[in-house]
């Protein structure tokens, strides 16, 4: 076929193709496609624009080549699953898979595709091939087999966008998945990674938007499926809450992420989805069903080239965190994390140190996301307890 005859959609998927291969090689965790902006990756946690082949005579070396919205949308469409395209329309934003391949190997992507300024955009997410080890993220696998090992109640993943959370849930349920003797249920929004046979354990992945309506009806349906264990990719709505609530209070184990920056917020978070009137009632059920919060944070490295390191704040609930739940004193969470460290429990500041400690991140960058920032020392001196 020649350059008159080619249809203009293999184009696009070529160099939608190419973009994304370079992103992989690159180490990119993120694609962004927005109109008026040149395609941009986000690369061990920086935003980096990609140069285009066009020179601008004001500046030194090539010139990022910004997208139009025409562009945008022809790229988009290029990679979108058959059936979507209408979702945008209908909806202004929808989340999708993207399934690709590289050097002949599938390669996959969480996209969200969305409307600004009437024009479409894309953040894509690089999706790794391979569920990655405790070891790789930074996790300690004490915590995580202490997380899968309650046999029911709620175990919260929170953290800011982009900190991680859905590739813990994976972890946890890979671990899960390998021990054995476990019917798991997965919901999420999308599906990241697939969870093959591995074991005497029976696994279902439901996708929000194709094999189910919504979060809260695949936790409703999913309970008359004989589970063991629920992943539940977020918590949203009061109803979901309520579901997730009732489940862990008869006998199931729920996993989930909330979007907050630490696990004092995740409580109230939890809670501030129900009315005044109810939360009352809600702190009693959530004092008696929550096991544990861990809350993450990805850090620019201090190893040029490095991946983000992840640093922790890990909250169990014992008999003061319970009564601070239930009674609604949440500031006193933070003393209970403190003194809790004979219940594994762990403050961000005290993770932050050791990374700082490790050489892992700066102190300034340890200093930014700290708590207390005076209490963050340089490496090898003793901090203020």
């Amino acid at each position: 076929m020649n350059e008159r005859t080619r249809d203009p959609g293999d184009a696009a998927r070529l160099e939608m193709q190419a973009l994304l291969d370079a992103a992989v090689d690159r180490e990119a965790s993120d694609v962004h496609l927005i109109a008026g902006h040149p395609v941009t990756y986000r690369i061990h946690g920086r935003l980096e624009a990609i140069d285009g082949a066009q020179n601008d005579p004001t500046h030194r070396g090539p010139r990022p080549a910004v997208l139009s919205g025409e562009d945008v949308r022809r790229l988009i469409e290029s990679i979108l699953p058959e059936g979507t395209t209408t979702r945008l329309e209908e909806g202004k934003n929808f989340d999708c898979s993207v399934a690709t391949t590289r050097r002949g190997k599938p390669c996959r992507f969480r996209a969200n595709i969305f409307l600004a300024r009437g024009e479409w955009c894309a953040c894509l997410r690089h999706v790794a091939d391979e569920i990655p080890s405790f070891e790789w993220m930074g996790f300690p696998e004490a915590l995580a087999r202490r997380l899968i090992g309650h046999t029911n109640g709620l175990v919260i993943i929170t953290g800011v966008t982009g900190s991680g959370k859905s590739t813990t849930l994976a972890a946890l349920i890979h671990l899960l998945n390998r021990q054995g003797d476990c019917r798991i249920i997965t919901v999420e929004e999308p599906i990241e990674y697939v969870h093959p046979r591995i074991s005497s354990s029976v696994i279902t992945q439901r996708e929000v938007g194709r094999d189910v309506d919504s979060f809260f009806d695949g936790l409703k349906y999913g309970l008359r499926q004989d589970p063991d264990v629920i992943l539940l990719g977020e918590i949203r709505d009061r109803d979901t809450a309520q579901m997730a609530l009732s489940a862990a209070e008869t006998g199931h184990l729920i996993l989930t992420t909330l979007h907050t920056k630490d696990a004092k917020g995740a409580v109230t978070r939890f809670v501030d989805l129900f009315p005044y009137d109810a939360q009352e009632d809600v702190r009693t059920q959530l004092a008696l069903s929550l096991r544990s919060v861990v809350s993450q944070h990805l850090l620019p490295s201090a190893r040029p080239g490095e991946k983000r390191a992840l640093a922790l704040e890990v909250l169990h609930v014992n008999h003061p965190v319970r009564a601070a739940i239930r009674f609604g004193k949440i500031d006193s969470i933070e003393s209970a994390i403190q003194t809790g460290k004979r219940d594994g429990m762990a403050t961000l500041d005290e993770d932050l140190q050791r990374l700082v400690n490790g050489g892992r991140i700066s102190i300034e960058t340890a200093r930014k996301f700290a708590k207390e920032s005076d209490g963050i020392a340089p490496p090898g001196e003793r901090t203020q307890q």
